[in-house]
């Protein structure tokens, strides 16, 4: 067979045409659960350890309404003051609880499935101030920058869902934070959001604007767009009590509910990782059991957050290995569980966008996606183990993101990808490479992912193009979204609404109305 003329230009072609979405190397939703760091007997340890906990120890400072409710479904209140719940009630609430979850966007395009080991990523974080890469300066965050971080992120192909990353501490009502924040992650992006209140009056208001965005009450029940971030409990083992009202009015006003212990192992877990892994286990089952004994298969994810501490300082190190060990077995037991799950990785304990950084997210990452977490959250844009957030690092995250998802995808094989036909064509033909044949075209945009900043160039040609360096680029582009890009998934009339009946503190004029 002669040799094929023009490969390289007809690659640069294929890959000019936009992708349909089912010949993408890397989409939401892609399986895990490869990696296994418990065997099968720690499993079972754990789980016989978990269920201890629970039955032995309970929680502390339960509110009225979740001993009542809970001790009507079988759990036990002590003369201690602990609310125990013996391993029946834990197995009512696996039973009942819902397995099939749809996190619904504003875009239905943008609906999330989580299940089985399908593996997602999401921002989150309560960073009090702003990475600014390009003078290597800190500052407080603002409504602004919520809503600056939630457009960049609805233009990051591998953010699935945009959970708030930043405090708006240009606001001193708590109210009105709690309801700027929802609005301006709504308003920025229309995947799935994540939030979260610090009382549950502020929800039932927060409540009644997503009503508006949706429609009706009833519109938003059928699809709701909006989810709670809960940090029910305080480890070890005491629920917060003012979060336990907020849960209950999410449940009651059908919002699903990430149900989140963040204990710190060595400070408010054990150090050792198998107690921390049981610990936050217990604590969201312990929130499980709430949720369903006051809605039966409510929409719930468990969330178990389990943190490490440099235990030379005491300080959160959360770009440690053990951290994605640590959030990988949890993973492991969320597929145990059968249950929809998160857990958080991909921050970084540096300061600005550098080799620690990308390091310590790559290390991070990889773990729990290849276990099969459902969501990751944190998954970029967090410095300093979370107190800062960085606009231009979700662009260069959204690379290691895209990698990650590859690695989790593993290698397809069959008859076809065993590529027999296309060696023997090759070898056989006199052509002695594989560069312009066929079978390269085709697979080059299903089989392969290319990073979007990440630099694959010669040096000559990197020198002739002056030099670039990733960050420099990153910060051309989340300088052109925040000038150019202002979503209106939420019409002009219905943002109107909005403003006409609560607090908004973003101008509308920053916000393209």
């Amino acid at each position: 067979m002669p040799r094929r003329a023009g490969g390289r230009q007809a690659r640069h072609a294929l890959r000019s045409a936009p992708l349909a979405e089912e010949i993408k190397p890397v989409r939401a939703g892609i399986q895990g659960g490869s990696y296994r760091p418990l065997s099968y007997s720690n499993v079972a340890a754990i789980d016989a350890n978990i269920f201890r906990i629970l039955e032995e120890i309970g929680f502390k400072d339960a509110t009225p309404h979740c001993i009542e409710t809970c001790t009507k479904a079988g759990a036990v209140l002590g003369d201690d003051g602990r609310l125990r719940m013996p391993r029946t009630v834990v197995e009512n609430a696996l039973q009942q609880a819902e397995r099939n979850l749809i996190l619904y966007g504003q875009d239905p395009k943008n609906d999330q499935k989580i299940n089985g080991a399908r593996v997602h990523f999401s921002t989150a974080g309560a960073a009090g101030m702003i990475v600014d890469a390009a003078t290597h300066n800190y500052r407080e965050s603002t409504t602004q920058d919520l809503y600056d971080l939630s457009r960049i992120a609805d233009n990051c192909e591998h953010i699935h869902i945009f959970q708030r990353m930043c405090v708006l501490r240009d606001i001193d009502d708590p109210y009105e934070m709690d309801l700027n924040t929802t609005y301006c992650s709504v308003a920025g992006t229309s995947k799935h959001v994540g939030a979260s209140w610090v009382h549950r009056k502020h929800l039932e208001e927060t409540l009644k604007m997503l009503h508006i965005i949706a429609g009706s009450e009833d519109k938003w029940r059928a699809r709701p767009f909006v989810s709670q971030s809960n940090c029910f409990v305080v480890p070890p083992m005491k629920f917060a009590q003012e979060a336990l009202e907020c849960l209950r009015v999410a449940v009651e006003g059908g919002m699903p509910v990430l149900l989140l212990s963040a204990g710190q192992a060595g400070a408010t877990t054990p150090a050792c990782l198998a107690g921390a892994v049981s610990q936050a286990w217990a604590e969201c089952l312990g929130g499980l059991v709430y949720v369903n004994a006051i809605k039966p298969g409510a929409p719930a994810i468990l969330g178990t957050w389990p943190f490490i501490s440099d235990l030379r300082t005491g300080a959160m190190s959360g770009g440690s290995p053990e951290q994605g060990l640590l959030s990988a077995a949890c993973a492991q037991m969320g597929l145990y569980y059968d249950l929809p799950f998160g857990t958080a990785c991909g921050m970084t304990d540096t300061k600005l966008p550098d080799f620690q950084g990308g390091a310590e997210r790559a290390q991070t990452l990889l773990p729990p996606a290849l276990a099969g977490a459902n969501i990751i959250y944190e998954c970029g844009g967090m410095y300093a183990s979370l107190l800062g957030t960085c606009p231009e690092s979700l662009l260069l995250d959204n690379d290691v993101l895209g990698a990650t998802l590859r690695v989790t995808r593993g290698i397809e094989i069959d008859t076809d990808t065993l590529s027999f036909e296309n060696i023997k064509e090759v070898c056989l033909s006199g052509v002695g490479h594989y560069l312009g044949s066929d079978k390269t075209l085709k697979v080059m945009e299903s089989e392969y992912i290319y990073p979007e900043f990440g630099d694959r160039t010669s040096p000559t040609v990197w020198e002739d193009a002056g030099k670039p360096m990733m960050l420099e680029h990153a910060i051309a582009q989340r300088d052109k979204i925040i000038s150019n890009y202002f979503p209106k998934h939420i019409s002009d009339k219905i943002d109107a609404e909005i403003r006409s009946k609560f607090p908004i503190h973003l101008p509308a004029e920053t916000s393209g109305r």
